[in-house]
């Protein structure tokens, strides 16, 4: 920063304003430079899981969904059975252990999964964003402690997008960019 202001010659407004963002952004930051280097740590999340999903209770939440988009007679189809699947997944569990964890990894892997799997004829991305934000608050995480949304509306669509879009041979990477944006520091 000393050497910008130098080469630049900043006002101390300015200076100021520069410092400021870096502040704001610093984890947004630090987050994309572990992505470089592929070191990102799964940190600050909440091992305390109150809810676990019903296929019963994530179905009835669909047609919930399905009422917002009346006219769309494909949306929330069942294809076939990989939604109960994507639903067990994040439950698994190997020698006693939970194979997630914490409440953001099963979190994470359930947007991740519903996304991927395309259980629906129409709507898995909206289905998969709604599921990963219901999920989180049925778990107590989706509100910070002072009552603002742990994941906006515009990170909501990026991270369901990015998924949409990804190679699957980077599921891991993806996995722990969401478990990053949801975690409690957030």
């Amino acid at each position: 920063m000393g050497r910008l202001m130098d080469n630049h010659r900043l006002t101390n407004d300015e200076s100021a304003g520069l410092i400021s963002l870096l502040n704001d952004y610093s984890y947004a930051l630090d987050v994309l430079d572990k992505y470089d280097h592929q070191q990102i740590p799964e940190e600050h999340t909440s091992r305390k899981i109150v809810y676990t999903p019903t296929y019963e209770d994530a179905i009835q939440v669909v047609a919930l969904l399905k009422n917002r988009y009346p006219s769309n007679a494909l949306f929330g189809n069942e294809k076939d059975m990989s939604f109960r699947s994507s639903l067990a997944s994040i439950n698994q569990t190997f020698d006693g252990r939970d194979l997630y964890p914490s409440i953001e990894v099963k979190a994470a892997h359930l947007l991740y999964f519903i996304v991927k799997n395309h259980s629906f004829s129409d709507g898995n991305k909206r289905i998969a964003a709604f599921l990963l934000v219901w999920y989180m608050d049925r778990n107590n995480i989706l509100y910070k402690k002072d009552g603002n949304r742990r994941i906006s509306d515009n990170s909501l669509v990026a991270l369901t997008l990015m998924i949409a879009e990804s190679d699957p041979a980077e599921k891991d990477v993806f996995i722990q960019v969401v478990v990053s944006l949801i975690n409690g520091h957030n």
